[in-house]
This record gives structure tokens, sequence and C-alpha cells, in this order.
């Protein structure tokens, strides 16, 4: 892959984009932040994939509180959001712009309920079983906040987090309707902007005994 084969862009979506990425039934969505913790780590960079391979990475400035035309895609009620590990994407587009995801689907939280013959659900393993390509997660931990000057691997790391996921999640659909295990995971994801809440709250163990 080459970075002709995706666009990178500062702050926002163009109008132009945006509507093109509605015009979808389901995007792929990941992000890359300056660590693990939404309230001290700063998100860097969003990356989209529509089903014709479209990838865009979106950098974002430090201190950008509002980016409208994604918020508009990413709480758009007719276009599927699909992330792997949810939970963390969600909440870090929640505390640093304000955009509330919806509808969604993860592919790990869907690796986990149909893939019971494994534990291993990370993307790189996802990936590589469903769609028989190895990932090259080398830059997963690097500096992603000097975006202005992101490399080549980087962005190309980036753009490969994205651009498998909805040919991944259709496999795993087939794969939780045959194993009857579709109607939960479909409830699994409508819980995970309650889970995002706590998570922001820092309600680590409000489930414990």
């Amino acid at each position: 892959m080459t970075l002709q084969d995706f666009q990178v862009g500062d702050r926002d979506l163009s109008d132009a984009v945006l509507a093109e990425y509605l015009a979808s039934d389901a995007i792929a969505v990941d992000t890359e932040t300056m660590g693990l913790l939404p309230q001290r780590d700063r998100l860097c960079l969003v990356q989209l994939c529509n089903p014709e391979g479209k990838v865009t990475a979106i950098r974002i400035a430090k201190g950008q509180t509002e980016a409208p035309n994604l918020k508009i895609l990413m709480e758009a009620v007719n276009v599927v959001k699909i992330f792997h590990f949810a939970r963390f994407d969600i909440a870090t587009l929640r505390h640093n712009l304000g955009i509330q995801v919806q509808p969604v689907f993860c592919t790990k939280i869907a690796s986990k309920l149909a893939r019971t013959y494994t534990n291993r659900h990370g993307l790189k393993e996802v990936v590589q079983e469903l769609e028989h390509i190895e990932l090259d997660k080398s830059s997963q931990s690097s500096d992603w906040g000097n975006a202005a000057n992101l490399s080549e691997a980087q962005l190309n790391y980036a753009a490969n987090d994205v651009r498998y996921l909805i040919s991944v999640r259709q496999k795993l659909m087939e794969m939780l309707q045959r194993e009857e295990r579709w109607e939960i995971a479909q409830e699994c994801f409508q819980v995970l902007p309650t889970l995002v809440t706590l998570d922001l709250l820092q309600f680590k163990d409000l489930f414990e005994h």
C-alpha cells in the first residue's frame, strides 16, 4: 500500500467526503491517541474507510474540541460504525470531540462471541484468520502527536487498521448468526455507550462484588 491510496486531512472531513461516507450503510473507524487514558491522552488521528475502500485519515490538532462534519457522520443513525475494541474509540471521540457515536459494531466483541475456539481476539489475529492477511503492527506504539510529520509507516499502519474491518464484520456476522449469537451481540453493542459513560466517570469496578 502507498500513501496515494488514501487521503490525509486536517481537523475535519470536507463536505464532499462527508457526503460520500454518509451514502454508505457502514464505515470502519479507528483512532490513534497519545496513550490509553482518554482523560489524559489526547486524540491525534481518526481513520475512516467505506465499503469501496476509500480511506481518510483526519489529523486532530492539539486542543481541538470539535469536528462538526465528523460528528454528523459518527452520529448518523443510518450508518453503522465498525470498530475493533469500540469501547476505547467511542470514549476517546466523546471525551475529545463531544461525539456520541451510534450505531456501533465492535469486531472484538463479535470475535469473542463467535470465535470461542481461541483466546486471540486482537485485530492482527482476527484479520489474519478471516482475511488471510498479516498486519504490520510495528508502528502501534509510536508518537502520534507529531501529526504533521507522520511517517509513511505510521500512515500505512493507520490505514490498515480500518481497511479490513468491513469484510471482517461480514464474516463475523455470518458466524454469529450460524451459532445463534447474533441477538446477544447486538445487545452488547447497544450497551457500549453506557459502559463508556462509566469508564469516563472512572467507575471501573461497578459490577464487581
